[in-house]
């Protein structure tokens, strides 16, 4: 797995569904902020209040899936998955379909965010749970103080390049900030 993060606001991202699993996957995009284009041709009471005037009440077509980039499926039934799938991946769109691995060009990662400091714990669609308990064990490590303190770190970093501080010179301005603020990293620690 190549881990990477991905800028909503730089990337087309669908999300198409009817049932629980999308309402859910939704859920997760509005924690981080995000609205997907979201299709759905027969959508769950759930899913049409959560989505409210977002929803797109059809599946993709080619159009759509050519102006996407990242596509997410959940609950179609197997064989719409898989032509909606294959319609996708012709289109050069990457992947995620909902617990069905040969259905997934990348597997979605379970996250805590501390403002700009995001943590992603994933497991290659191999076992969510664990990936579910990392995500808990990173919440218990990084406590909010992070949000603030991401901010005061992206403001004196560009403070510093403005002076023309070098790469490492910032890197140990950052670290005497967050040991000030949170002690030395304790490498020894497992969690």
């Amino acid at each position: 797995m190549i881990p990477i993060h991905l800028d909503p606001a730089q990337t087309q991202i669908g999300l198409v569904g009817r049932g629980p699993l999308a309402v859910r996957r939704l859920g997760w995009f509005q924690g981080l902020g995000v609205t997907p284009l979201l299709f759905s041709d027969c959508p769950g009471p759930d899913l049409a209040a959560a989505a409210g005037t977002d929803l797109i009440a059809r599946l993709p077509n080619a159009d759509d899936l050519a102006s996407l980039q990242v596509l997410w499926v959940a609950d179609l039934e197997p064989a719409e998955a898989e032509a909606l799938g294959a319609a996708a991946r012709a289109a050069k769109v990457l992947l995620n379909t909902e617990d069905v691995l040969p259905l997934c060009d990348f597997h979605t990662p379970a996250v805590v965010r501390r403002g700009r400091l995001v943590l992603s714990a994933g497991t290659g669609g191999g076992s969510p749970a664990a990936a579910s308990f990392v995500r808990e064990r990173l919440a218990a490590t990084f406590p909010e103080a992070w949000d603030e303190m991401m901010e005061t770190l992206a403001a004196e970093r560009l403070k510093q390049k403005e002076s023309g501080a070098t790469m490492a010179e910032m890197r140990e301005a950052a670290f005497a900030k967050l040991i000030a603020a949170f002690g030395p990293p304790n490498l020894g620690d497992s969690l």
